[in-house]
């Protein structure tokens, strides 16, 4: 195998053995160079009469001097073979990297274009006196084609079109075929060709020079096998269109206040009239700390695997034998539908009486099914301390039972599961998300605390939209740990995800990279630093030209001008009450109030604009400092963000200013990039290895250079919005530049919906109108719905291999459906912490399933657009 490695690089390979009982044993052999490319190895298997082997698998992987793997092959479709050991194994390799048409080999686009793996009779794989194995991955076809080879001999056909070789699909898209080659001159040329199953027809041959055996040669004994990677033939670009809405937003008769799976089985049926092929959801975990509004953010989860019971769909689990209870409760469900939004209080009411009436009615027979028992042994893992977590949530007293907990997500499972087949079987992607954070008391915070910086907290750091940065409040991983079991928490989330999706959105996906950190005393963003990051050293910071004085630098700097600048009136009062007299005329904080956890704690309850005045100077005496020190190592230092701003900064000597500018900008803009990028690329290549899921990035926000290199490298798709480009130095981006592993967008849940965006900003909307849409005059004040058509269109001729748009968006282009009140369609407002998510449809799914005018023009749009995939459905007369 050919492979360069660098200075104390090593290739192995790992072999699995598997025996006839079922018996695995693995051996890890170290392979040979001579000149550091091309690598060797001769082996043999060990086997035994109590233990003959059935079949072994190997990879390769790459291993730094001290034997730590540095990078494996992509081993989607394992390298197996069944073993005979009358015979000689010869595999002339090349090493796998992860193949341009990866999206192709995951679920979502398996079940939009109806290739997923078909059923496989038992492969016959023989072995003859002499024998060539040909294997061959053709992740392109469309159903009803198969896979053939042709050669230059007349035993793989001569080149005849019409006497190919037929081969045997073996699962995972894989293709294989043994040849008895006794009594063939070598070398062969071949070359594999696509058939039509129901003519027989050959369609299409590989592109490119034959293949050929040559410099190798089959002896008695021998197998030759011979894996072509992926067939080389030219695919249909994938392309789709789909719809990205909560749960809880969606909106049916049959609902009670809040959207739920079977309403989610009812938006398949609409995105399948109109040829979309997508439906993206917001995450589906448990939020459940107190049952108040607070719990509505459906990013803050308390459990990376159990899903919130707002979303049974209530009479799908079961009708009650009342039927005073069923009057009662559906005068309830009235209620609560006529209001425009969501009320998450009321309806998590509501919803719990009528789960408890119905464990009381049907819980015991339930729980006596085959079914429901294999559920909970599967989910034991999770079930068990999310169960505990439930039972005594925030209170001295179980408040459910365990079997009512377990029969809770019982139904939840099932309704989802139902949900993803029903889409599956209309040819439509479900596309998850995963909340980047996890909640500060969640399950797994209290179960594997060690995954977890609990003395630290997630959020962004100072941008355009927040001056003090974001405090999310999540406690940050701990990538070493996490790194040390092969990010195996990871993959099991996402696992447990692919139950039901076939796409997933990574929320944040920068954290992969680095997230940033704040420390546990601090309530703003501000104070926070890049983790991991590479720290500065009191010596680098002097060698930048800035002599070091750690007080001066670290600690806030407090004068008179100072306190006179932040309090103006009060500054009297602050100083009589929060500080200190130092030397120097400088001040010091209090031990009362030395970081803003305290302050916080100070003012708590005190509402007033003086207090508000006073308690945010304080924050920002706080915050008065150059550098931020290491919480792991007390002697290394980061620059504080946007330290350039600050009365300290100002303070300095212009050389020391200039300086700090240099060191600061190296640490923000040079340092990190590799060593982001890198530990990025091991960090996913771990998490991401088992899924099927395609992966979409949310890679939004402060972006390092080693991001859009890393993305691409892990085939992962990125995020691009029109209006958040992410070219420097451009207001709004070209959507004909955007990349095709890509999934465009207008608008996302943290951001205005399209109606919204337009009326907010007229100058920015005037800029807009005129360079992005070519138009002359005055843009309208209100986005007209003929003007939301033409931005949809764009979108959806744009190159991306996804347009998803928001529900609010789509519902754009059309003045009589689109909802009256813009205001009302924004989601989420990310600088509010205190947001209610309470966004619901105002129409039903059943009234947008009839709105026969509106459905033919938007299919319309997605079919031209070339964005409907291969099935198509009719429209209503």
């Amino acid at each position: 195998m050919a492979y360069g490695t660098a200075w104390g690089e090593n290739m192995f390979v790992a072999i699995d053995f598997r025996s006839v009982d079922g018996t695995v044993s693995r051996r890890e052999l170290p392979m040979n160079t001579d000149d550091g490319w091309t690598w060797t190895l001769e082996t043999s298997a060990h086997e035994s009469r109590q233990h003959p082997i059935a079949s072994f698998t190997y990879r390769y992987e790459l291993r730094d001097g001290a034997g730590k793997t540095i990078r494996r092959e992509w081993d989607m479709w394992p390298r197996k073979l069944r073993f005979d050991s009358s015979h000689d194994y010869i595999m002339p390799d090349e090493w796998r990297d992860m193949p341009l048409q990866y999206h192709l080999y995951t679920k979502a686009c398996m079940v939009t274009r109806n290739t997923g793996d078909r059923e496989v009779a038992r492969v016959n794989i023989n072995n003859y006196r002499r024998t060539i194995i040909f294997r061959v991955s053709a992740p392109q076809l469309k159903a009803g084609e198969s896979v053939a080879i042709v050669g230059s001999h007349p035993a793989v056909g001569g080149w005849n079109a019409s006497r190919y070789l037929r081969m045997q699909c073996e699962g995972n898209m894989q293709w294989v075929l043994s040849v008895n080659v006794m009594g063939i001159l070598f070398p062969l040329e071949y070359k594999y060709v696509i058939i039509d199953d129901s003519t027989g027809e050959l369609k299409a041959w590989e592109e490119g020079e034959n293949r050929s055996t040559d410099g190798h040669e089959v002896k008695d004994g021998q197998v030759l096998v011979l894996d072509g990677g992926v067939m080389r033939v030219k695919e249909d670009a994938w392309r789709a269109a789909g719809v990205a809405v909560p749960v809880f937003s969606l909106r049916s008769r049959h609902s009670y206040g809040v959207g739920d799976f079977g309403d989610l089985k009812r938006m398949v049926d609409w995105a399948a009239l109109v040829g979309m092929k997508v439906i993206q959801v917001l995450p589906v975990n448990d939020t459940t700390t107190n049952g108040t509004w607070v719990d509505s953010d459906p990013y803050n989860i308390i459990s990376a695997y159990a899903l919130h019971p707002q979303y049974i769909d209530l009479e799908a689990a079961g009708v009650l034998e009342s039927t005073e209870d069923m009057i009662a409760f559906h005068r309830q469900r009235q209620e609560l539908n006529e209001l425009p939004y969501t009320d998450y209080e009321a309806v998590q009411r509501v919803k719990t009486r009528y789960m408890e009436q119905l464990y009381k009615e049907r819980g015991r027979e339930t729980g006596q099914t085959a079914e429901y028992k294999a559920f909970v042994k599967d989910n034991e893992h999770w079930l068990r301390a999310y169960t505990e977590y439930i039972t005594h949530l925030n209170t001295a007293k179980p408040t459910h039972t365990a079997s009512f907990v377990h029969y809770v997500q019982y139904i939840l499972h099932k309704q989802l599961k139902e949900a993803s087949e029903y889409a599956h079987s209309k040819g439509i992607a479900l596309k998850g998300d995963i909340p980047i954070g996890m909640a500060r008391n969640s399950v797994e915070a209290r179960t594997t605390p060690q995954y977890f910086n609990m003395a630290s907290q997630a959020g962004l750091p100072p941008d355009a939209y927040s001056a003090n940065g974001t405090n999310w409040g999540f406690p940050t991983y701990n990538r070493e740990v996490m790194a040390a079991d092969g990010c195996a928490w990871w993959r099991n989330r996402l696992k447990h995800m692919e139950q039901y999706f076939d796409a997933v959105r990574i929320d944040h996906i920068l954290a992969f990279f680095r997230i940033w950190e704040i420390p546990e005393d601090a309530v703003q963003g501000v104070m926070g630093h890049f983790y991991p990051a590479l720290p500065l050293t009191a010596g680098e910071i002097d060698y930048f030209g800035l002599p070091f004085r750690r007080d001066m630098l670290t600690r806030p700097f407090i004068n008179d001008a100072v306190l006179d600048r932040l309090f103006g009136i009060h500054a009297a009062y602050v100083k009589e009450t929060f500080l200190n007299h130092g030397s120097y005329g400088l001040y010091e904080l209090k031990n009362n109030c030395d970081t803003q956890r305290k302050v916080e704690a100070l003012f708590e309850g005190k509402n007033d604009e003086n207090s508000a005045w006073i308690r945010d100077g304080l924050y920002k005496l706080i915050s008065n400092v150059l550098f931020v020190v290491d919480p792991r190592d007390s002697e290394m230092f980061h620059p504080r963000i946007m330290a350039q701003g600050t009365p300290v900064f100002k303070a300095l000597p212009n050389e020391e200013k200039e300086a700090y500018m240099r060191l600061y900008d190296n640490y923000f803009f040079m340092r990190h990039d590799a060593y982001w990028g890198n530990g990025a690329m091991r960090m996913m290549a771990m998490a991401f290895h088992d899924t099927r899921m395609m992966i979409c990035a949310e890679d939004l926000g402060m972006l390092p250079d080693c991001v859009a290199r890393v993305l691409d490298a892990m085939r992962i798709n990125t995020l691009e919005i029109q209006t958040m480009p992410k070219q420097e130095g451009y207001e709004f981006g070209h959507l004909e530049a955007n990349p095709y592993r890509s999934v465009a967008t207008f608008s996302t849940h943290d951001m205005s919906p399209m109606r919204l965006w337009w009326s907010e900003n007229p100058e920015r909307t005037q800029r807009y109108y005129v360079s992005m849409l070519q138009k002359e005059g005055r843009a309208p004040e209100q986005l007209p719905a003929h003007i939301a058509e033409e931005i949809i269109a764009r979108h959806l001729y744009c190159p991306s291999m996804m347009c998803v748009l928001s529900i609010q968006d789509w519902l754009a282009m059309d003045g009589e459906l689109r909802q009256a009140d813009v205001r009302s369609e924004r989601i989420n407002m990310p600088s509010d912490i205190y947001n209610r998510w309470k966004y619901r449809m105002h129409i039903t799914v059943e009234e947008l399933m009839t709105a026969d005018k509106y459905n033919r023009k938007l299919k319309t749009m997605i079919t031209r657009a070339r964005r409907n995939g291969p099935a198509s459905n009719d429209m209503p007369k």
